[in-house]
């Protein structure tokens, strides 16, 4: 007789379903474990060994084969150890045959018989809850799994022992509950900058629209410490949101106590990322900080120390939203819609432009430094932004009477108009003005005569591109809502041309 237990292999972040066949026949002793497992699936059988002794259980003297069916996708992970042995537990007849019948199954397995958390628990309670099963995971990660559904039957047991004590009556496992992790109180406060107003409300720009921002200034301006701040004046995120990003992070293994948070991530690699780090890949294709950094702020300081390679590797992602990571045997696509703010020095020393100050290199230093973006690259920012160094008389003046809470307020405002505006055009799935295209801008970003014939004439002298024109459109249709205005106005073309001038000062020079 063949033992079937249910189970999933994770693609991205969908979780396809896998069956576990587990055959107990006569035979010299055996245990072989076929269907494209990889290396921690194929040790999975010395887990599972020591984990039903340690249980009070043995391995009966026969020969054992598991089956993981599809047998032509490939298998990686240690989430099959718990459905293997569930399978040669029933095979066997410790826990009735019916008992897994409606459930699928995920879990690593310790020596003494505990169940060790895994990743992608959350993913695999979502398509366990489509097919209509309820789920057996780790304690660890019960509470992330919860979020799947109130109504699905969740099973999420420390040990081996627990789980047998569960389905053959002799105890109740509570079904458990999901649970939010509370934004950490203290953090980082527009308040705590002092002087930078022009950069501060390039932030709330950046914040309210979603569009993408650059910082160029000398060190010690507060580009830092600006970017760092963008997440306390950005709206939590929906519970629509709140599961995509939690997917993500759940197949990266990076939810921590099975606890979903409501705030936008927040990335920093480093500038030493690889390319794989950066967009996702590896022996798995893991996601990388792009798609971790989904619906939330990827922060790239020091942005020319980067990799050319690994900084042209962003425009795919920023233009469609997400990024496809392809392999020989396999083709994984993983969401990266994504706000990137970066800060970088002037020059490589840091001081091009101080008053008082000539550089040996002259004005080279700056352009060979600058030349290390390509114009594509920074044709897809929003807002370019030249940050001076902050004076002894900002810093002695007392801290700012608006904080991160007045500034969100506004931002969350303007970001309700815009959701509201695009659901009213059929378009629930734009909620920034920074995701609107072409044909949606010609709606929604209409100038008035005199802002027309600005941004005609602003065109032609600042050579724009024609993503740089509508770029610009975007940013003065977030002015716009801001400042409650229906139409665009010149005045709302003049500041978002205004921050459009620093990326065309290289095309202008050329």
């Amino acid at each position: 007789m063949i033992q079937r237990v249910a189970t999933v292999a994770f693609e991205g972040v969908n979780a396809r379903p896998v069956d576990v066949q587990v055959h107990v026949a006569p035979g010299l002793p055996a245990f072989t474990i076929v269907g494209l497992p990889d290396k921690a699936v194929t040790e999975a059988k010395e887990r599972v060994r020591a984990a039903l002794i340690a249980s009070g259980l043995a391995l009966p003297a026969r020969r054992i084969t598991v089956n993981l069916a599809p047998a032509d996708l490939p298998k990686e992970g240690s989430h099959y150890d718990l459905p293997i042995a569930l399978g040669l537990m029933a095979a066997i007849g410790a826990i009735p045959a019916d008992a897994l019948d409606s459930f699928t199954v995920v879990g690593e397995l310790g020596l003494d018989g505990s169940i060790a958390a895994v990743a992608g628990v959350l993913p695999a309670a979502i398509g366990a809850n489509a097919r209509g099963h309820g789920l057996i995971c780790p304690a660890a990660c019960g509470a992330e799994a919860a979020w799947a559904s109130p109504d699905m039957a969740i099973l999420a047991p420390v040990s081996l022992i627990q789980l047998a004590n569960h389905v053959t009556g002799r105890q109740v496992l509570a079904r458990p509950d999901p649970r939010l992790k509370g934004a950490r109180a203290g953090g980082p406060d527009l308040r705590d900058v002092k002087g930078q107003e022009t950069a501060k409300r390039a932030l709330e720009v950046a914040a309210a629209g979603g569009h993408n921002l650059l910082y160029v200034g000398p060190p010690g301006s507060g580009k830092s410490m600006l970017a760092q701040r963008l997440p306390s004046i950005l709206p939590p995120l929906v519970p629509a949101e709140m599961l995509a990003v939690s997917m993500i992070a759940s197949v990266a293994g990076a939810i921590e106590d099975g606890a979903l948070v409501d705030r936008r991530p927040f990335r920093a690699p480093h500038h030493s990322a690889s390319m794989a780090a950066m967009v996702g890949g590896g022996l798995k294709a893991r996601p990388g900080e792009v798609s971790l950094a989904h619906l939330g702020v990827l922060f790239l300081d020091e942005l020319p120390e980067f990799s050319s390679q690994v900084l042209d590797s962003l425009r795919q992602p920023l233009e469609i939203g997400e990024v496809a990571i392809s392999r020989a045997n396999a083709r994984v696509t993983y969401p990266a819609r994504f706000q990137l703010v970066a800060a970088m020095n002037p020059c490589k020393c840091g001081r091009a432009g101080e008053a008082g100050f000539v550089c040996k290199r002259g004005p080279r230093c700056a352009d060979e430094y600058q030349a290390r973006l390509s114009g594509p690259f920074l044709d897809r920012i929003d807002i370019h932004l030249e940050v001076p160094a902050v004076t002894a008389a900002d810093l002695v003046l007392p801290p700012p009477q608006e904080g991160s809470a007045e500034v969100a307020a506004r931002v969350a405002a303007a970001r309700d108009l815009q959701r509201a505006r695009y659901a009213a055009l059929d378009r629930p799935d734009i909620a920034t003005n920074a995701e609107a295209t072409g044909p949606l801008l010609d709606l929604v970003a209409r100038p008035d005569a005199t802002g027309q014939a600005l941004l005609r004439e602003a065109a032609e002298a600042m050579r724009l591109s024609a993503r740089g024109y509508h770029r610009v459109l975007k940013v003065a249709r977030t002015l716009a809502d801001l400042s409650g205005a229906e139409t665009l106005g010149r005045a709302h073309l003049a500041e978002a041309l205004a921050y459009r001038a620093l990326a065309d000062k290289p095309r202008a020079a050329a």
